[in-house]
């Protein structure tokens, strides 16, 4: 993205002022000054062709340091030093805070504007060099020179860094791919070691490790983690929690939608889960819709399905009284929703355009009242692959939002399906199909109906 720029860069993206090095900050005044609320605010300014789409996109990107670290974007007003966003040639920034006014961040469109870009050149912006350049890379990776286009055999320089005694992050939105600036892509230019199989250079987003070593550069005491892959493990404490905490869990999942599930739950109950509680949010950060307001007490929690790939999961607790806490697992699903609007319709992937679902489809609804109602589900129209005991293509219907609860309905092939009422506030509907015989797939209509 960065070839034919005519802007000078040192390590591939990283533009040099004169009379300044581009590789390592020499004082404090490189970094963004910390307020006395104990956040770094750091201003910026959008160009004007940038439309409302990229401006989105930016800010989504921005959003993330909010919640995983003290950092915060904000938009500039009479800062002397400051961002100034571009959409130059190619995707670069300077190292840390130049200093002297607003100095040029550059995310070219059509090529720079995706979550893990963006984060790539505001990490520069906050004082980070790539990782493969660390000084102490040798032990973690190797260079192939012979394999490396000799204009930017300098993007593979070691550099004179402080690692602040954090570990080498091969999951870095910093880190080189595999074959970064190779004269052949099918010859790497890096690779770890000793086990060379080790993914690298992602750009999905900000790791648990960058957001740990942007809070250590700045001297922040903030409780996140970043969780990807495609499904995982994880937990509010080993044992009891600890009080006057405030973590916050960031579900990043390669594609499709995030399906959270809880299989502990014990956690101090006040009116109003005042004190100690857990929040989702359908997004990443604490402006986007809640999935699940403040919760507190001990009871089972339902089954949660994202709009998208992204999910975030915060835990809140006062100064007394302790419990277990939570126990929660993330995985991917291609479809799905968690419904609490009184009414609505929904469908299998491709049925109001008239197309037979996809094959491998894995897909969960849950429909969650008010307490004090109960969820009524139709399924108005159905047509799945038939097998015998439906162990192919099926729909399923479950007595409450976890795998484990009741299964009121197994449906395949075609034909009515009785209406369908909970018992409490809640079901679930899981759709699934194998790898052929697609068909036309369902549609249902759900309502939330008052408990007798």
């Amino acid at each position: 993205m960065n070839k034919g720029r005519t802007r000078l860069l040192q390590h591939g993206d990283m533009a040099i002022p004169t009379g300044r090095s581009a590789i390592r900050c020499t004082s404090k005044d490189c970094y963004w000054p910390k307020s006395a609320n104990g956040l770094v605010n750091v201003p910026y300014t959008l160009a004007a062709e940038y439309n409302v789409q990229d401006r989105a996109t930016i800010a989504a990107a921005m959003l993330e340091f909010s919640t995983l670290t003290c950092i915060r974007f904000v938009p500039h007003t009479n800062e002397r030093d400051f961002l100034n966003i571009i959409s130059d040639s190619g995707c670069w920034s300077f190292l840390g805070r130049a200093g002297g006014g607003g100095q040029d961040l550059s995310l070219q469109r059509g090529g720079c504007l995706s979550n893990g870009i963006i984060q790539h050149e505001l990490n520069h912006a906050l004082g980070f060099v790539h990782e493969h350049t660390r000084s102490d890379r040798d032990s973690y990776v190797k260079i192939f020179w012979n394999n490396i286009q000799p204009e930017y055999k300098d993007s593979f320089n070691k550099t004179d860094t402080d690692n602040q005694g954090m570990e080498y992050d091969y999951g870095s939105v910093m880190h080189y791919g595999r074959n970064s600036y190779s004269i052949d892509y099918q010859l790497p230019t890096i690779q770890p070691i000793p086990n060379g199989l080790i993914p690298i250079g992602q750009r999905y987003g900000l790791s648990s490790l960058d957001a740990a070593k942007i809070n250590r550069l700045y001297n922040c005491s903030i409780c996140s983690s970043v969780l990807s892959g495609f499904s995982g493990i994880f937990s509010s404490s080993p044992s009891y929690y600890p009080n006057n905490q405030n973590c916050s869990w960031l579900i990043r999942i390669p594609l499709d939608k995030v399906l959270l599930q809880f299989s502990a739950f014990d956690v101090q109950s006040t009116r109003g889960c005042t004190a100690d509680y857990i929040r989702v949010f359908d997004g990443p950060s604490r402006s986007s819709p809640l999935l699940l307001d403040r919760t507190c007490g001990s009871h089972q929690l339902p089954s949660l399905v994202g709009s998208g790939n992204v999910m975030l999961v915060e835990f809140v607790t006062d100064a007394a009284v302790s419990a277990t806490g939570f126990k929660a697992s993330y995985s991917t699903v291609s479809c799905g929703g968690t419904l609490t609007v009184p009414g609505g319709n929904f469908s299998s992937p491709g049925y109001t355009e008239h197309e037979p679902y996809p094959p491998f489809s894995d897909c969960t609804w849950t429909m969650i009242a008010p307490v004090g109602y109960k969820v009524r589900l139709n399924v108005l129209d159905v047509s799945v692959e038939y097998s015998s005991s439906c162990q192919y293509d099926s729909i399923e219907i479950r007595d409450g939002t976890v795998p484990t609860a009741q299964q009121l309905v197994k449906k395949c092939g075609t034909g009515n399906i009785p209406t369908v009422t909970s018992s409490q506030n809640s079901l679930l509907l899981r759709f699934y199909s194998d790898s052929s015989d697609e068909s036309t797939g369902f549609l249902a209509k759900y309502s939330f109906v008052p408990a007798a």
